[in-house]
């Protein structure tokens, strides 16, 4: 598995909407894992992890296509579990940190903050619901799955994945509803965030479970005749060290000017929707989720603060577009992509946009 020039063509114009299939971490039967990041401002890369002691001489990538940035690199007798971060050093030498993998399908429980070698292999028993479209009615349960219900026995502890799917599928029947309304489920390092400052796009949070009973939770649902809709947050992501800010020692994810690039009311980075890899990461990501999770819609967080450069920001704070609006036009092509994209692949999806500002 490598990234190919037409991978990366499709990379630098935004319309490589399967990513997650090429970066990332990727096992290959016993022999070992293929590793592949994207960091174009990078002077160095390695890997390390439980398989060579955290050290950054062991494993090295290389930079296969320096054209777009990707670095690429096969290491033996890596296993499913392993825990990895990449050793970046940036182009100056000035930077040099231990990040997350952006691709990782699974991370270490906060406040550990690796990324773990997994796979994404499950026994489906059932399909999406298949009334889940615009001409059935639709009631959405919306529920923050470590709040629902607690263990008091165990020092209150929420419910892990398995037991969620013993409860919530029949309970929901007994409502009325049709769809459940996941709370960000994401990997994220400050639990009081609710999940809204998403740190691993592509794994569910590992304080309830692995990656498969996560599946086994969404085909339990769908055995109910429940829909699964998953809050997504493609508007801002936090500043932990160990996520995606100043990836490679540049604003690689966000946007390099200042004016763009904080969101104030949540201390968070705003995604650099104007740079056509950030597109197809967000676009990739919301695709990985229907593809691998089975899941029947998102609900996009935000899309206001998304939308409009000025969201929250005074005279001064905030940069202008070309035509000297406030609209951020990144975003609105972001957005676009984004449906005919999921409406192509899923015709029966749904995507929902949240909008507060009132």
């Amino acid at each position: 598995m490598s990234f190919s020039s037409y991978d990366a063509w499709l990379f630098k114009e935004g319309t490589n909407y399967s990513l997650y299939n090429l970066l990332g971490a990727h096992l290959d039967g016993d022999k070992g894992c293929h590793f592949a990041l994207w960091a174009p401002n990078a002077k160095s890369v390695s890997v390390i992890g439980d398989f060579n002691h955290w050290q950054p001489s062991q494993n090295k990538l290389h930079l296969e296509d320096k054209s777009v940035g990707i670095w690429e690199g096969f290491v033996r007798e890596v296993k499913r579990g392993d825990k990895y971060k990449y050793h970046v050093v940036s182009h100056d030498g000035q930077y040099a940190m231990d990040k997350g993998d952006p691709f990782a399908t699974f991370w270490e429980a906060p406040p550990g903050t690796a990324s773990i070698v997994w796979d994404l292999s499950f026994n489906w028993q059932n399909t999406r619901r298949p009334s889940n479209d615009l001409t059935s009615p639709m009631a959405i349960y919306e529920i923050h799955h470590p709040s629902w219900r607690r263990v008091p026995e165990e020092q209150n502890r929420p419910l892990t994945y398995l037991e969620l799917a013993q409860m919530l599928p029949q309970y929901l029947r007994d409502m009325g509803f049709t769809h459940v309304e996941f709370l960000p489920v994401m990997e994220h390092p400050f639990y009081g965030s609710w999940g809204y400052q998403t740190c691993g796009y592509f794994a569910p949070s590992s304080r309830y479970g692995t990656p498969q009973e996560f599946m086994y939770l969404i085909d339990s649902l769908h055995t109910a005749g429940i829909a699964v809709i998953l809050d997504w947050v493609p508007s801002h992501f936090p500043t932990d060290v160990h996520g995606l800010a100043y990836y490679d020692g540049t604003h690689l994810y966000e946007h390099p000017d200042s004016r763009r690039r904080m969101q104030p009311d949540w201390n968070t980075f705003l995604f650099n929707y104007d740079h056509p890899q950030v597109q197809s990461f967000l676009i990739s990501n919301a695709l990985f989720w229907f593809e691998k999770y089975h899941i029947d819609g998102l609900r996009i967080d935000a899309v206001s603060s998304m939308l409009y450069l000025d969201f929250s920001k005074g005279p001064g704070a905030w940069m202008s577009n070309i035509y000297g609006g406030h609209e951020n036009l990144g975003a609105i092509q972001c957005m676009q992509k984004l449906n005919r994209q999921v409406y192509q692949c899923y015709p029966h999806a749904q995507t929902i946009a949240e909008e507060s500002t009132a």
